[in-house]
């Protein structure tokens, strides 16, 4: 395939390793003592949207079950609190991804904000079923963050998929 000047390059595959140590570092990186903020971002969400997005087949609604599983023994909240809402947001993320693809990095940001802005919703539905505490609306804004954090994580996550190729010499491409 002739590329014209300006278009996206062409990405070498993903190697599975790369996908899970992403998706545990981003684990280790929510797990941070940094205090209970409501509006804090959960990068662990933004990087299971990406792999869900971009590697479908790879990563689906059963690693986000367990992640979720695992952010809820972390943080003592209701077990599947946020297993629901990691499987739902990889659902929908699944669900888009072809679409989502066709679009500029800021305009995915902007179509991502309603399925962050769910997921948060569904953690706080849930929280509040259970008899906690409305930490208010501000929480939202927690949804307005991670889209935000897209365009760095799309950019970070596929780093190594746009290394240079072995070049030959007797192919031009």
């Amino acid at each position: 395939m002739i590329m014209r000047p300006g278009q996206e390059q062409l990405l070498l595959p993903v190697r599975p390793l790369f996908i899970w140590g992403s998706l545990f570092v981003a684990l280790l990186l929510n797990m941070l003592p940094l205090g209970r903020l409501p509006w804090m971002p959960d990068l662990l969400a933004v990087v299971l949207v990406f792999w869900g997005v971009h590697q479908p087949a790879r990563i689906g609604l059963g690693a986000a079950f367990v992640f979720g599983l695992a952010m809820d023994v972390h943080e003592s909240s209701l077990l599947g609190q946020h297993a629901l809402s990691y499987a739902t947001l990889s659902f929908f993320a699944i669900i888009i991804h072809r679409r989502l693809l066709w679009y500029r990095l800021s305009a995915q940001a902007l179509q991502l904000v309603p399925l962050f802005a769910l997921s948060r919703l569904i953690e706080l539905g849930v929280r509040l079923i259970g008899g906690g505490i409305f930490p208010g609306w501000i929480t939202l804004l927690g949804a307005a963050i991670e889209a935000m954090l897209w365009p760095v994580v799309t950019w970070l996550l596929l780093i190594p998929q746009r290394r240079p190729p072995e070049q030959d010499e007797n192919r031009p491409l």
